[in-house]
């Protein structure tokens, strides 16, 4: 039965979730991913980590579909038990997401309600479910993006419900600190990854606009990110609470 720390990564199959939950695992923590529709990704996301010597896991999981949390976490608390004797986690990782690029004026109701779902609305209950599965003493992380402190045209709705959940997340720091449980934001600049149809990979021009605008003269890659969830998940980052923490090169400063 393993007796390690237990980590939760929504949207881990793939882009930046798959970084975190194979750097989560290198930190000697076992790892439960989420996954939409490509379970070929997230079984080799599961094989990565499997190398590493932890044990991992992937569950199904539309984070937009709150009325299906119940039944996920009966799923969840069964392959911990099954597990590990007991039906409890260390860390929750709000990751799973979609971007849309649309210019406010043309945003339709639908693709905002789609932003407010998965980014916001689907976090929100989660991490709400989670609480009863959670250790004393967890961790939470939810990542944000830059576009909630700085503006690219076509992301206003996107970008505000990342706005929202960094509120959110401070919120969580104050209400959970009873159990000590620590709430903090990764937000994360342009990265190359399939996200919003894979425009920070391949529209050259705005890789261009971003390298130019960026400290370091690039734009971020999922490796990048990564590392950052995993440190927040040690116990070097046990005093830091309440916190958005941006890895971003150092776009527009």
């Amino acid at each position: 039965m393993s007796k390690n720390k237990i980590a939760l990564v929504t949207g881990g199959s793939r882009g930046l979730g798959r970084d975190m939950a194979i750097n989560i695992a290198k930190k000697g923590i076992d790892v439960i991913i989420t996954y939409h529709s490509n379970k070929t990704a997230a079984d080799d996301v599961v094989a990565e980590i499997k190398k590493t010597g932890r044990t991992a896991h992937a569950l199904q999981l539309d984070t937009s579909k709150i009325n299906t949390f119940d039944a996920f976490f009966i799923q969840l608390s069964s392959y911990l038990k099954l597990e590990t004797g007991q039906d409890h986690f260390d860390f929750l990782i709000n990751n799973a997401g979609t971007g849309i690029y649309t210019p406010f004026v043309e945003t339709t109701e639908e693709q905002f309600d789609e932003m407010v779902n998965i980014h916001f609305k689907g976090v929100y209950f989660l991490t709400q479910k989670a609480l009863a599965y959670l250790n004393d003493g967890s961790r939470i992380i939810n990542i944000s993006s830059g576009l909630a402190r700085f503006t690219f045209p076509n992301s206003s709705a996107y970008a505000s419900m990342k706005g929202a959940v960094e509120v959110f997340t401070r919120y969580l720091a104050k209400e959970l600190a009873h159990r000590k449980i620590t709430a903090n934001v990764v937000a994360p600049g342009a990265v190359a990854t399939d996200f919003g149809g894979g425009e920070n990979k391949t529209n050259e021009q705005k890789r261009k606009v971003v390298s130019s605008v960026t400290a370091l003269g690039r734009v971020g890659e999922p490796e990048d990110i990564g590392g950052v969830v995993a440190f927040l998940c040690s116990d070097d980052a046990r005093w830091i609470n309440g916190q958005r923490i941006e890895a971003s090169g150092g776009i527009l400063l």
